[in-house]
């Protein structure tokens, strides 16, 4: 056995080891925090000057003091749009459906073999399946419907992926008390796994849309426009039933092909452009991740283990 100053030994050396990984640990956080940080303040030291109202209201022009993102800010917001309205219901309920109510055969591993290995296709190759499915074969053209379909099916096997994950975390007894006292399934998802993984599925969701609002090779091999001077049709009208779908066919640009215009011309002017109009990506991608945590402090709060 083990005498008592042996096991004091044991202990500190525990001690130490833990406290060699909390400080390499902290130098890891740091490090990323830093370049962030220095990220961050290049951008807003060669750009922040040109956030005004004249930035946020006009459309890419020649003359770099008259270029603004109007066109480009509203293309990714319209393409987010789609592509939120449609991964976000397939994913979740396709991760639902696997990982609560698919029966574990071969054909179930092998489309979780798939979705995951599809998570780490480069977006480029989704550009490519895009071009011939939704471009040519459906006949939607280049257009706003073609691009948040195409990113949707980008991010698709992240959300599914993540959710899982989140519907794994919850623990077997919460399944097995709701089946001891009579739930079905379904009401077992709707009141009790929904609910409970609510937290993890946001986090999935954000980081999916958080990379699909930054890619640029999809969007450019569907087909998007590097200089847009107009808006698309209004989604909303005067008359019976007051909503359009028409914007859906309009062509568009988001905003980091519009950052690449500008970055690819060589005047100081455009650079400023390019880099005011990242403070602004970075802007829209905080306030989703914000719009999440704020979602996933809520449900927390709502929830009674």
């Amino acid at each position: 056995m083990l005498d008592v100053q042996a096991i004091q030994e044991l202990v500190r050396k525990g001690r130490r080891y833990d406290a060699i990984f909390a400080i390499i640990g902290l130098f890891c956080m740091m490090i990323g925090i830093l370049m962030l940080a220095v990220l961050l303040g290049g951008l807003v030291d060669d750009g922040a000057h040109r956030l005004n109202w004249t930035f946020f209201e006009n459309f890419p022009s020649r003359r770099a003091q008259r270029a603004g993102i109007l066109s480009a800010m509203v293309g990714s917001t319209l393409v987010m749009l789609i592509t939120a309205a449609t991964a976000i219901p397939f994913g979740v309920g396709a991760a639902i459906y696997l990982e609560e109510y698919a029966r574990r055969n071969w054909v179930t591993n092998l489309i979780e073999i798939n979705v995951t290995n599809l998570a780490g296709v480069p977006s480029i190759i989704y550009g490519l399946l895009a071009l011939g499915l939704f471009v040519y074969a459906l006949d939607f053209g280049q257009s706003i419907l073609s691009a948040g379909l195409t990113l949707a099916l980008m991010i698709l096997p992240v959300i599914i992926v993540s959710t899982r994950e989140a519907i794994r975390a919850i623990p077997s007894s919460i399944r097995e008390a709701a089946y001891a006292v009579g739930a079905t399934r379904w009401q077992l998802v709707r009141d009790h796994i929904v609910p409970y993984s609510a937290g993890g599925i946001l986090t999935g969701i954000i980081i999916g849309l958080a990379r699909a609002i930054g890619e640029t090779a999809p969007i450019i091999t569907i087909g998007a426009l590097t200089v847009i001077a107009f808006l698309p049709d209004s989604p909303f009208t005067g008359e019976f039933p007051y909503l359009s779908f028409e914007w859906m066919k309009s062509p568009f640009t988001v905003m980091p092909i519009q950052m690449f215009n500008w970055l690819s011309r060589p005047q100081a002017a455009f650079q400023e452009n390019a880099a005011a109009a990242g403070l602004v990506l970075v802007v829209m991608t905080l306030i989703m991740n914000g719009a999440a945590i704020w979602l996933r402090m809520r449900f927390r709060k709502r929830i009674k283990w």
